[in-house]
This record gives structure tokens, sequence and C-alpha cells, in this order.
């Protein structure tokens, strides 16, 4: 479904993907691993349009996507979660989920299946956003991001900052959304277990290139380990 080729990403004078190839298949859920700054999130924003690449290609259900705004990005069907979970904190749970679903031109059924996925955000509708703990505010913005039905959903490192208990909550809506038909994740995550747990494949970024890439089911752990150690 997703076909990112030999990208070449930089900001200014300093390149921070170099040659970066990976798949994302249909109904599949790849994971791309490696340490704080070797151009995870640069990777993602490259996915989304946030920034253009020097070189390559972003392909998405056979169709080149390079070219596209962000906007252009959600409506063939991509939706990202930052990392941050970045939303509206002065709008109570309710009001940031309507503002997706009118941005996306989707229906209040878009709402109800987000909120079911997450059941603890329910009592919260009405709470400012801005007042949730980490966890809460992290499952919506997944819900927020679900309102738009992509296809195709990013991730960037949603474990963070989470408490054990809230994570386990997240693998397993995560778990559920890359079991339905139709729904493709490309997950960033620094989580070694949460993300094999998960992953069909897998991508390890160091220093903008990747080093080890292939089926979890295959990967030699020990070495991946190795790559991901500090």
């Amino acid at each position: 479904m997703l076909s990112v080729e030999n990208l070449e990403v930089g900001y200014g004078r300093t390149q921070v993907l170099f040659d970066v190839s990976l798949e994302v298949p249909d109904d599949g859920l790849a994971c791309v691993m490696g340490r704080n700054g070797v151009g995870k999130t640069t990777l993602l924003h490259t996915i989304m349009g946030v920034l253009r690449p020097r070189a390559g290609r972003v392909c998405f259900d056979g169709r080149d996507l390079t070219g596209l705004k962000p906007y252009q990005r959600v409506r063939a069907g991509l939706a990202y979660v930052p990392q941050g979970r970045d939303g509206f904190p002065h709008l109570t749970v309710a009001e940031n989920l309507v503002v997706a679903k009118e941005a996306c031109g989707q229906k209040q059924s878009a709402i109800d299946d987000a909120i079911d996925l997450f059941p603890r955000l329910r009592p919260l509708l009405g709470r400012r956003s801005g007042c949730l703990s980490g966890g809460q505010q992290q499952q919506l913005a997944i819900a927020r991001a679900l309102v738009s039905r992509p296809r195709l959903l990013l991730l960037d490192e949603p474990t963070e900052g989470i408490q054990p208990s809230i994570i386990l909550e997240i693998e397993d809506a995560i778990a559920r959304l890359s079991a339905a038909a139709g729904m493709s994740i490309l997950l960033v995550e620094q989580f070694v277990e949460f993300a094999l747990r998960l992953a069909d494949r897998y991508v390890v970024l160091e220093a903008g290139e990747v080093m080890a890439s292939g089926e979890t089911a295959t990967m030699e752990e020990g070495s991946v380990r190795r790559l991901l150690a500090v």
C-alpha cells in the first residue's frame, strides 16, 4: 500500500535521511525503530508532506504523492498522530473530535467508532483536552486521527511518557486496528517489545540510513537490539 523509495531529506544544508526505502503492505503493520535523532520523525513528516524530499518519492496505493500537500494526502487516506499528542487543549474532547469530523467531511458515526475503540474517553467528552492525563491525551490523538477513516495510520512513538496500564490499552487498540480489513499502520517506536508484539515488518534507522529491515518473524532480535542500544 505505502512505498517509500530512495528518500533523501534534509533541513537546509544538513541532510537527515539518506536513500531510505520501506514498504507497508495492505492491512500490514510496519515499525520504524532507532535511537533518538536518527530521522524517524523526519521520515513521517516527509510521508505526510510536511517536508519535501530532495530525492526519492512516496507512493500510496500506486499513486505518487510526492508533490501533494499534507491535506491532499489526508484526503488520499493517510492520517498522522504526531509525537507529543498535538491537539486543541482549550477545546473539550468532544469538540476536538468534531473539529476532525468537520475538517474531513465525515459523519457522526466516525466519532462513535473512534470512541468505541477508546471507551475511557466517553465519560470525558465534556472535559477540556488540556486537562487530560498524558495517556488520555494519546488516546484522544489517535481517536481524532481515526475520525478521518484513514487507510494508512502513521503513529509517532505512541507509548512515550505513558503509564503502563494505558500502554496496554493503546497496544490493544492498535492490534484491533491492524486486524481490521483496509487499515495499514506505520509505527515509529523505541519500546522494542511493544513494537515487535505488533509489527509484521520492521526497519531500523541509524544516522538516517536503513541498517536493517525485514519481517519480524525472521528478525535476529539480538542484532537489532545492538543497533538500538545507547
